[in-house]
Order: C-alpha cells, then structure tokens, then sequence
C-alpha cells in the first residue's frame, strides 16, 4: 500500500511505515489502542488515520436516490459553473465550465486553446461572486514548456479584462502563487500525478481546477497503430481517474485536445460526428468522446472583407468557439479575438 496518497498527516505516514503496516486490513485488525501503541501516536492521529481510511473504503459506493435528493450542496453545484471571465463566452456556455464533468477543448495550432486555459487558471481565483471558485489550478503540460511568459501578461492585464470586479480585489489575489505546474513528459508521470499529487492538492482545497495540455500527446507517441486496444483501455482509465477526481471534489477538468486531419467516411467510426470542420476532427477517436460531459472546439477564421456589426472593428484573424456537443447547452458558436488582455468574445 502506497500510504502517501492519502491525504494524511507526514508523521502518520511514517509511523505506519516504521510499523510495517503494509494494508487497510491491516489497520482495522486492530483496535484503536493496539494501533496507538504500535505506532507510538496520539488519540487523535489515530482517529484521523481511521476515519481517511474508512472514507477512501466508502468513496466509490453506491447511494440511492433518496441521498442524491438529500445532497443540496451536489444540486446546487450541478448549476454552479467557471466563468471564462468575458460575459460573451459565458453567455454561449450558460455560465461557464461545469464543476462536475470533463470538458475538452480542441482545435489547431494558433486557434487559442492555451489562452483560454491560462484564462481559466485566473478566474478560478476570483470570489465566487464573481464567477471564481476562490481556489488555484494545476496546469499539466505533456508537451510544450508552460507559458509562464504570457501568465505573466495576462496577470499584469486583469484589471483590463476584469472591469466587473473592484480593482481592490483583484490587488488582493497573488495569481502566480495558486497556479501549480507539473510537466509530464510521459503516461507513468501523468499516472503519477493524477492518482497522487492531484488528490492531495485537492483534498487541502488548494486547487479547484485540473487543466491538461494537451491530453493526445502522450498517447500519441506512446501507442502505435497496432496498440489500438491498449490504447483504448488506458484512455478509459485515465478518463475515469478524472471523472472520479471532478466529481469527489467538485472541480471542473479541462482537457486541451489536438485535431486530425479528416480522411472521409471512415471517420465515422472514430467519432467524427461530433466535428463541426469538415476538415479536422479531434484526435483520440471516440474512445475518449465517450469520457467528456462537453466538447468545445476552437478554430481560426480569416477576416470576412464586408464584416457585419462589431466584427468591421476587428483587424486579422478571428477565431470561433463552437459547442459541439453537452447535456445542457446547444450547438452553437461565437467569434472571439485573443489580445494582450487575454481572450475576449464578440457579441
């Protein structure tokens, strides 16, 4: 048994391995005072030790549908959402991120699919008032260094974006010390970090959103064409360690996604009924469309010559947001430009 996933106190965790306590079973074989005089600890460590247990025993039980009623604090986080931190975007999305799900994000190169991570890992922090959840985020990034640059600009850039929110508050939150990053350069480290690192995070409150950039890469070069079945099986358990994750904390999971080239009707079988480009498709095949609560896609348009209304005032490259699939929301797309201040929709 692998104690230091649990979210237990340092000096617990290495009384149980100076006692050789290899196993839950272990620990409930024996009574509260045989366990104290085993590893020389107080009362109080020991009821700690016993109730983590007790509960990491009873987390994936059933519940019946009269506890479900019972749990307000679930309703109400079922309408709880992440603002995006522009009204536009959020108005598209009805709020924002879901709490509880995986959301993925795909699109090109350039479509601004970190922006609006690195976006997301700012308005986490703001009061809940202000559609923040007052908690940080860890961003994994598996291929590209993280764009500590740009989060730089982007902090320096708020009281831009954010003019809802009184410049006092926003003086007041240190956004570069609540955002955590882990680079994982392979399927173990991710493993690692899901399963370890992130539930510690979790459990202390200290983050209240999972971003992962971008989640393909990895199993791109770590499975090839002949693997498809393994590959499959460990995208379903990497998508159940962060569904289980989201819904034990209430955290929203944002998956950044790359896109592959459509090669006509075959795409079928992979899912491609979920594109709304007929020239990409988001990669991982429908494997891993299964595992999503939504999926949005970004892409890059070029500036129409006769542009319409509010988009005549916008110079280059639009970009657009597209819902292409949720429980809640319909198809539906806005256009959105990503400037110094950060990501901002277009009514």
């Amino acid at each position: 048994m692998d104690w230091d996933q649990f979210d237990l106190n340092p000096k617990v965790i290495a009384a149980l391995k100076k006692a050789d306590i290899k196993s839950i079973k272990e620990i409930f074989n024996l009574s509260g005072a045989d366990l104290q005089r085993l590893m020389k600890l107080s009362s109080a460590d020991i009821q700690c030790l016993l109730k983590t247990v007790s509960h990491t025993l009873r987390k994936n039980s059933m519940c019946t549908a009269l506890q479900l009623y019972q749990d307000k604090d679930h309703l109400t986080s079922q309408h709880q959402k992440l603002s995006l931190g522009c009204p536009v975007l959020d108005t598209l999305l009805k709020g924002g991120i879901p709490l509880v799900g995986i959301t993925e994000l795909a699109g090109e190169s350039s479509a601004g699919k970190t922006q609006i991570g690195l976006q997301l890992c700012l308005c986490v922090q703001y009061p809940y008032k202000y559609g923040g959840l007052e908690s940080g985020a860890v961003y994994i990034c598996t291929e590209d260094v993280f764009p500590s640059k740009r989060l730089q600009q982007l902090i320096d850039q708020q009281h831009k974006l954010r003019a809802d929110v009184p410049a006092e508050i926003i003086q007041r939150i240190r956004f570069g010390n609540s955002i955590f990053v882990e680079h994982a350069a392979d399927l173990e480290t991710l493993r690692r970090c899901v399963t370890r690192r992130l539930p510690l995070l979790l459990a202390r409150g200290m983050v209240r959103l999972l971003l992962l950039d971008s989640v393909a890469a990895l199993f791109r070069c770590e499975f090839g064409a002949s693997e498809s079945v393994a590959k499959a099986r460990y995208l379903q358990t990497v998508g159940a360690q962060l569904h289980s994750l989201s819904t034990r904390f209430r955290t929203p999971v944002l998956c950044i996604n790359q896109v592959t080239d459509a090669v006509g009707e075959s795409e079928a079988a992979q899912g491609s009924w979920s594109t709304v480009d007929n020239r990409v498709s988001p990669a991982l095949g429908i494997t891993w469309a299964n595992q999503l609560l939504m999926r949005l896609m970004v892409s890059r348009v070029p500036q129409p010559e006769q542009s319409p209304g509010a988009l005549a005032q916008h110079t280059g490259s639009l970009r657009t947001l597209t819902v292409v699939f949720a429980p809640h929301l319909p198809p539906s797309s806005c256009y959105y430009t990503v400037k110094l201040e950060g990501v901002k929709g277009i009514k």
